[in-house]
């Protein structure tokens, strides 16, 4: 298994800045999210007035198609806090999908989920992960699973000095600090922007 630094993260967030999916890139490193709790994620589970997001499902394949189910364990039910930046790239990310709902008219699946494709249906789990794969080459980072991100996470909280208790509850359990936020999004205002890439094609099917 293979992490990034907290620097090798704001590289890629750097990179995708402008993508339609820099929200979901941004959930998934500051959050350390699980790809299925993330493309599980309805809006009615997103607050934003308070920043606050709650992790009720899980978006998983079944014969092909995408269905929602429960978190594998209790401590997978959490509510957690987003950083201010993090809150506004979900603020701009909704209007971007009310935009591309309009656009679609009546070809345009409402699914309710924060993370879809462009005309908003569930986005298939490999998709998104060949995504980060393809972006991370594009940028010449280290190759790692999309998976290997959250313990990305993970690493950088321990080496922060973070009690590894601490670090499993926050994962799975507890509302994050702001900490992993903190280190990630500064990291990533220290680099200058990387291409965009092809990061974020909507209709792809995986």
């Amino acid at each position: 298994m293979h992490t990034w630094t907290a620097p090798e993260v704001g590289a890629f967030l750097a990179s995708v800045r402008e993508n339609r999916l820099y929200a979901a890139w941004l959930l998934l490193a500051t959050l350390g999210l699980r790809r299925g709790e993330l493309l599980g994620l309805r809006w009615p589970d997103v607050d934003l007035t308070t920043g606050r997001v709650a992790i009720h499902n899980t978006l998983v394949m079944v014969d092909g198609k995408p269905a929602m189910a429960e978190p594998k364990t209790a401590k997978g039910r959490r509510s957690l806090v987003l950083a201010p930046e993090v809150l506004e790239a979900v603020r701009v990310h909704r209007v971007r999908q009310a935009a591309e709902r309009r656009s679609w008219g009546s070809g345009y699946t409402d699914s309710g989920l924060v993370i879809t494709t462009e005309d908003g249906r569930p986005m298939h789990p490999e998709t998104l992960s060949g995504l980060f794969v393809r972006q991370a080459k594009l940028v010449g980072l280290p190759p790692i699973r999309l998976h290997d991100l959250r313990h990305s996470v993970a690493s950088i909280l321990l080496a922060q000095g973070v009690h590894p208790k601490v670090v499993s509850e926050q994962l799975g359990a507890m509302p994050p600090s702001r900490t992993m936020a903190a280190a990630i999004l500064g990291a990533a205002e220290t680099l200058p922007q990387a291409p965009n890439g092809e990061v974020g094609a909507g209709r792809a099917d995986g």
